[in-house]
């Protein structure tokens, strides 16, 4: 589940991690209003009015602007608001712009130079431990720093069972060129940082920038925070962060039905039960020359009504020119599967306009593929693998 800036900042400052200070405005008068009151408690003259959606690149999209007076916030977040805002991590269409975040401005002069940095916290899933990644280029796109400059990016791999350790905190401060207040500063950041991606379950914390100060304060200018769905059963106060606007709706929908869904951008729909036949059968779709409209696993069951909720998820898709449903019959038999699917396809009448393969495999397969032969129904059915491609292939022209 992502979170808003405002949303990941709150979580930060909750575990002492020092951020850039800021309030959340729906309209053009309460980010006036906003600005008024973080003057009162910060001192700040200017402010920055920030875009909240969940894609990164937003001032690249015209969607971070700086304000020097008040007329200047009405003006930047009339027009913020509302507008879709193109990043490149969005679609073409953008997203719309439901609110703004009123920030401080922490780029005051002082005794030295500001300086940014780049950081993260996420799993390494191939040594099994916790990694900080860390930048001495921070405020630029880290996958532009790895391409033209790797050899400024640093990590720390951090073992779950011992936690981060004060000499590891210490190294990154040293590493980012650090020394002094700021260094100290760094030190206590990091380790803050570390503890918030660990007990609020999170699979991504990154910062860009983490800010030094020009008074050597070192903190959170932007928070781009991935709390992990299997946990949100216990943390019930960031589930209640979950912004629906931001999502797919066709996913969320699926979700509500207990469907697990990804939207992907083909012309074949699939229907599967577990996630590695899933990406198998998404590599079978590609060699018959087409190419996945989504991911849809539907578990164990796979009776009448799931699979109509299924068809009807899919079918939400223009795109969609066919479906193929490969079931593993281990949990379920495969001949009820078959039930379901001729069940389901009677119950939704004319709603179904394109061609469905049915590829069952495992017990029952043989008296499942006779149910589905012998249903009357525009369903081509198939027990191996290969057979199943054959006919995506050929219903696809």
């Amino acid at each position: 589940m992502n979170l808003h800036e405002y949303q990941g900042k709150e979580i930060l400052a909750s575990f002492g991690v020092r951020i850039q200070r800021g309030i959340v405005a729906h309209n053009a008068k309460e980010a006036v209003d906003a600005a008024k009151q973080l003057t009162q408690e910060t001192g700040t003259g200017w402010h920055v009015i920030k875009a909240q959606v969940h894609a990164g690149g937003r001032g690249k999209g015209g969607g971070v602007k700086l304000a020097k007076n008040l007329k200047e916030v009405e003006e930047l977040a009339g027009s913020i608001i509302g507008m879709n805002l193109v990043t490149p991590q969005t679609s073409a269409e953008g997203k719309k712009v439901h609110q703004v975040l009123v920030a401080e401005d922490v780029y005051y002069p002082g005794d030295s130079e500001t300086s940014e940095f780049y950081m993260s916290v996420l799993l390494n899933r191939g040594t099994g431990k916790n990694m900080i990644m860390y930048s001495t280029e921070g405020g630029m796109d880290i996958e532009e720093v790895a391409e033209k400059t790797p050899h400024l990016i640093f990590t720390e791999e951090v073992d779950p069972g011992l936690g981060l350790l004060s000499f590891q905190a210490r190294r990154i401060a040293f590493n980012l060129g650090l020394s002094g207040t700021a260094f100290k500063e760094m030190v206590k950041f990091v380790m803050s940082l570390y503890k918030a991606y660990v007990e609020s379950d999170s699979s991504l914390f990154e910062i860009n920038p983490v800010l030094k100060t020009s008074d050597d304060k070192i903190m959170a200018v932007d928070a781009k925070v991935t709390i992990d769905d299997n946990a949100l059963y216990r943390r019930k106060s960031y589930a209640e962060m979950r912004d629906l606007r931001e999502e797919n709706p066709i996913e969320v929908e699926a979700r509500e039905v207990g469907l697990n869904y990804v939207d992907l951008d083909g012309n074949v729909g699939c229907m599967v039960n577990g996630a590695g036949l899933a990406m198998a059968t998404m590599d079978l779709i590609k060699m018959a020359g087409g190419e996945p409209a989504n991911f849809l696993d539907v578990g164990g069951t796979a009776d009448a009504k799931r699979v109509e909720e299924a068809f009807r998820i899919i079918l939400k898709d223009p795109n969609v020119k066919a479906i193929l449903i490969n079931i593993f019959g281990g949990i379920v038999r495969c001949d009820r599967v078959a039930q379901g699917v001729v069940d389901a396809y009677k119950n939704m009448g004319d709603a179904i306009q394109v061609p469905i393969i049915v590829r069952l495999q495992g017990t029952n397969a043989e008296l499942a593929k006779e149910i589905i032969d012998n249903s009357g129904l525009a369903v081509h059915s198939a027990v191996q693998f290969k057979e199943a491609a054959d006919k995506v292939e050929e219903v696809l022209g």
